[in-house]
């Protein structure tokens, strides 16, 4: 039985499901990081999407290209053209599946991001107080996976 490629919003009020990954990359352009608040974008380009729950934002980044988010909760999900559909790669609900092909527009690249793995851990210390902080929370994100209903008891799922 083949996995269901599915993914969505953080919140849960957007999902979305599609047929098959295509090419996956890391692109660097500042429109990208801008989109994603972060200093790249992964993201896999897919055949067959379709929505399945609830109605996106979307925000023409450019003249060629628009961004679908989650008007609820903020999640970057799409980069969509007249041409291709690419996912964020982290609103998957398995992201581990995507092999990361190549890295676009370099020249735009942050040079930390060639240097994470020499970024050091934090000490014990600041470790203990984040287990104890994050042994605290109570998530309220959607799992990874589809769901009937969504928050649970929601009528409206």
């Amino acid at each position: 039985m083949t996995k269901a490629l599915t993914g969505g919003c953080q919140c849960g009020a957007v999902r979305y499901r599609f047929r098959a990954l295509g090419r996956a990359s890391i692109c660097h352009c500042r429109m990208c990081q801008k989109a994603m608040g972060n200093y790249f974008a992964p993201l896999v380009e897919v055949e067959g999407f379709e929505w399945t729950r609830g109605e996106r934002g979307l925000f023409a980044s450019s003249n060629l290209s628009n961004r679908g988010f989650c008007r609820s909760c903020g999640t970057p999900l799409t980069l969509e053209t007249d041409a291709i559909v690419e996912v964020a790669i982290g609103s998957l609900d398995d992201p581990a599946i995507v092999p990361i092909e190549y890295h676009a527009n370099i020249a735009d690249r942050h040079d930390i991001v060639m240097h994470l793995d020499t970024v050091p851990e934090a000490d014990p210390a600041v470790g203990a107080e984040n287990d104890a902080w994050n042994a605290r929370i109570v998530s309220h994100q959607h799992p990874d996976h589809d769901t009937a209903l969504w928050p649970p008891g929601h009528a409206d799922g």
